[in-house]
């Protein structure tokens, strides 16, 4: 029996058993070049972005003392030069559907929140809009001023019933000069897959400026994710939905804001490819 058992060792023809494992160390070979490229791209752009924000800050100082408009157009070149530098860089581009769902008019913007890309990158996509964002980034040096001068909605989340005033107010006069407010109803970035509730500030502002509503779903944190160094390749979609118009009770508006978002989203996330 023993000789048998060895004749049919030897007999048994190892090649494939070579093969296979050469296939599977060069597969591992494979992942492990991809993942260290993407760390060494990610932090050339993290360097690029951090550098480009220091100087970015030091000629926005002589324009602080001038027009908003210069302010403006240093923001529109550097958010240009930042978003070519990851698609360049890293390979993170992205796309814009559904266009044509924008109303005619003044509107506002209800969007998700994933990463820091969208901060970026709706400028792009809409015209000059003033994002409603915390009041302790006006508290920075230099950033701070900045944010200021170009013109965005401060709220504080102290949930007094002033602070709601106050920000209301500032959103009503940009708004009224035509620029889009944009507001992330979730208050924070949130990560794929995660809950948190949509707080009724974005009803707030909806029923303040009496304007059409345009839901946006991303998916932005599978690539650049929430204080994340790694960013990954790929195309991010920016997807605008159909407006909800002006005059909803709060409930549902509510109700409806966050299915249109969160179910899009959801799709979307399902159809992105993971790393």
């Amino acid at each position: 029996m023993t000789e048998l058992y060895l004749n049919s060792v030897f007999r048994m023809d190892w090649s494939c058993y070579f093969t296979q494992s050469c296939q599977v160390l060069s597969i591992f070979h494979v992942v492990c070049l991809a993942i260290i490229l993407i760390l060494i791209r990610s932090a050339i752009f993290n360097c690029i972005l951090v550098v480009t924000i220091l100087l970015m800050g030091l000629l926005a100082l002589p324009l602080l003392f001038g027009s908003r408009k210069g302010v403006c157009w240093l923001r529109d070149v550097w958010v240009k030069f930042i978003i070519s530098s990851l698609k360049t860089i890293v390979g993170l581009d992205y796309r814009v559907e559904g266009l044509e769902n924008l109303p005619r008019g003044h509107f506002m913007v209800a969007s998700k929140h994933q990463s820091a890309w969208e901060t970026l990158a709706l400028h792009l996509i809409f015209s000059d809009p003033s994002i409603v964002l915390k009041r302790e980034l006006l508290k920075l040096p230099i950033l701070g001023w900045f944010i200021n001068k170009v013109g965005m909605v401060p709220i504080d989340r102290t949930g007094k019933a002033t602070a709601l005033k106050s920000m209301l107010m500032i959103a009503r006069k940009w708004a009224g000069l035509g620029r889009p407010i944009i507001i992330f109803p979730q208050g924070t970035r949130v990560a794929p897959g995660e809950k948190k509730r949509y707080h009724s500030g974005v009803f707030a502002v909806y029923r303040a400026l009496k304007v059409p509503v345009v839901p946006i779903a991303l998916n932005s944190g599978i690539f650049w994710p929430r204080k994340a160094f790694k960013k990954r390749p790929g195309i991010i979609t920016v997807k605008i939905l159909k407006y909800i118009r002006p005059g909803l009770k709060r409930e549902d508006f509510m109700k409806k804001l966050e299915d249109i978002i969160e179910n899009e989203t959801r799709v979307l996330e399902e159809n992105s490819s993971r790393f």
